[in-house]
């Protein structure tokens, strides 16, 4: 399971890249970070919903509400033009973390020591 620093430091680049493959509402994220994660990143409720109200008041996504067949409202979130800018700004720096630490767990990392 993954640590709770890591969960956090993650949720907002996760739900940019969720959403760059078309909108969704907030049971489906969660759903599809346990699925994409094989269950290491478990979310909550209490979790997304805040963290979808504060991108949403910094321009990086946007909502709406669907009246389903059954008469249900659904509300829906998707990217902004500024959500997709800050997704690629994330996606870069992410790759270059997770190029450090392959090097580093591979053995292949060029190191000073001592």
């Amino acid at each position: 399971m993954a640590s709770k620093t890591l969960v956090a430091a993650s949720s907002k680049p996760m739900v940019l890249s969720i959403l760059s493959h078309g909108k969704s509402y907030g049971y489906q994220i969660i759903k599809n970070v346990e699925s994409i994660t094989g269950g290491e990143l478990e979310w909550t409720d209490a979790m997304l919903y805040p963290l979808l109200h504060r991108m949403e008041k910094e321009g990086l996504i946007s909502s709406e509400w669907v009246v389903l067949e059954n008469g249900r409202k659904r509300k829906y979130y998707s990217l902004t033009p500024e959500g997709k800018k800050v997704r690629a700004e994330e996606q870069q720096q992410w790759a270059r973390v997770n190029q450090a630490f392959t090097q580093l767990w591979s053995g292949n990392a060029k190191l000073e020591i001592g």
